[in-house]
């Protein structure tokens, strides 16, 4: 997998999912990135062999500095909530997963650092909107609580109100 977080606050630019990584799709990865000239200055990135001497003068020539992580340093995966093990059948059902565990970080994981707001700040809701229900979120996994005015059709709470 390819990912491109923003430094400010967590949030994830750009993703991609493939079996079978080479050289040559990596660096088109971090063409596709950035395709406005809107570099960073900095990438972080592992010590994976996938970073090669190739890879290493694309990222001089786009004027962007190396920074490799610690050894044993975990990746973005060991940081973020993401159910592990998950059940995969392919790259299709991997994306899904993952695009619903990114919708999650950004608009409901809450970060401590952020005075608990999450990536995509939220508006603080009155109590005259409602009753606070629990929304499902990435398949179950995850729940964000938010308030909602009553569902007249049921006395269940989800997130179809």
């Amino acid at each position: 997998m390819f990912l491109v977080l923003a430094d400010d606050r967590r949030h994830i630019l750009h993703f991609y999912v493939i079996a079978h990584r080479t050289a040559e799709w990596t660096g088109q990865q971090l063409r596709q990135a950035f395709p406005f000239g809107q570099l960073p200055h900095y990438l972080l990135r592992d010590r994976d062999n996938i970073f090669g001497n190739d890879f290493q003068d694309q990222l001089r020539d786009m004027g962007i500095r190396e920074v490799l992580s610690v050894c044993r340093a975990g990746d973005w995966f060991d940081s973020a909530r993401v159910p592990r093990p998950s059940i995969v059948f392919n790259e299709t059902s991997l994306c899904r997963t993952l695009r619903s565990y990114f919708d999650y970080n950004h608009q409901s994981r809450t970060h401590l650092s952020w005075g608990k707001d999450s990536p995509e700040p939220r508006q603080i809701q009155p109590v005259e909107m409602g009753r606070v229900v629990a929304v499902s979120l990435v398949g179950g996994l995850h729940h964000r609580y938010e308030r909602r005015a009553a569902c007249a059709t049921s006395s269940f709470i989800n997130s179809s109100c």
